[in-house]
């Protein structure tokens, strides 16, 4: 594989910026990603791989050899105990494989409909949504070891998943997913907590869970092919309970450990930021997480705008925001 100098990475993130990588590729097989490593480190630059682009905010050059994750392949099994394993390959659209397990009656990712983005990158983010983490429901996975220069297998316990964690994402730049394996459970349990789901009828079945959290989705966050966005730009803060106490009115989760995870969107437009703007850039006036790509904005109008929603619930609320988006 010989990559493609000053590569266009404009069609490839979702927060619409223009941008270019130094080299860049699709990758079409799993083989092709050693193949890939092993140009980076002939011309000695670091190796980054984009799935759907849903996570990442580009610099207008990014010095690295870019490889676009576009591997395609599904299939399902049973095991003895009814389990059904369903694997998919680092590039399918995460969105179209959930549609597709719920079309072949293959029910436990329901509740993860409609998050934008490849398979691929769903573990590294260790992706959730109304209840349900991937944490839940992974199985195993197959990645390329950059440094080992070989196949590596990770079952569940060895992924070190948490809240949008993994040890994917803590060794960034080592680990480039090839699959995922995810084990859907039998007897399958409809999960209805999370607000917008809860008033579903406890007998309902998942193409109906389904169909209300796409709903629910697109009434609350821009369609990023109309309006460029990363969807969550900021990480819900997990902070100390007497913090989350001093803060009145604020929507607070308690956690296994005794923290208090608090909501991002709220303490944002507490600070009066919705449809605030700079440059090209805003915060989405329906949904204060959410930072839009207004009118051509670059990598600078982003990242000042997320400086300046930091910086205002840091001095209101103390409370450190972390960015969910990495940069590249």
């Amino acid at each position: 594989m010989l990559p493609t100098p000053n590569f266009d990475l404009s069609p490839f993130n979702t927060l619409g910026l223009t941008a270019q990588a130094r080299y860049g590729a699709q990758i079409t097989f799993p083989d092709q990603v050693a193949e890939l490593s092993a140009f980076a480190a002939s011309v000695g630059l670091p190796l980054h791989i984009i799935g759907g682009g849903s996570n990442v905010v580009l610099h207008d050059m990014v010095e690295a050899v870019v490889g676009i994750m576009a591997s395609k392949g599904r299939f399902a099994e049973q095991r003895d105990d009814g389990t059904t394993l369903v694997t998919a390959q680092a590039g399918e659209d995460w969105s179209e494989f959930v549609a597709w397990t719920i079309e072949q009656g293959h029910w436990g990712l329901e509740n993860l409909a409609g998050i934008p983005g490849t398979v691929g990158a769903a573990p590294i983010q260790n992706i959730g949504a109304y209840g349900v983490e991937l944490a839940d429901r992974l199985d195993s996975l197959v990645v390329w070891d950059t440094v080992d220069k070989r196949e590596r297998r990770f079952d569940r316990a060895e992924c070190h998943f948490s809240y949008r964690q993994s040890a994917f994402k803590r060794a960034a730049g080592r680990f480039i997913v090839l699959n995922v394996t995810l084990a859907l459970p039998s007897p399958w349990v409809p999960v209805l907590s999370y607000a917008g789901l809860d008033s579903l009828p406890p007998d309902v079945e998942a193409p109906a869970i389904m169909e209300r959290v796409l709903s629910v989705r697109g009434s609350k966050l821009p369609n990023w092919r109309e309006l460029g966005n990363v969807g969550s730009f900021f990480h819900n803060p997990i902070v100390h309970p007497a913090l989350a106490e001093a803060i009145a009115g604020v929507p607070r989760y308690p956690q296994p450990d005794g923290s208090v995870k608090l909501s991002a969107a709220w303490l944002i437009d507490a600070c009066g930021l919705k449809g605030h703007q700079e440059g090209g850039a805003g915060v989405y006036p329906n949904h204060a997480l959410i930072l839009v790509n207004n009118d051509g904005a670059t990598y600078r109008d982003i990242q000042q705008l997320a400086a300046t929603v930091r910086r205002s619930v840091k001095e209101r609320f103390g409370v450190d925001l972390i960015q969910e988006p990495i940069e590249l």
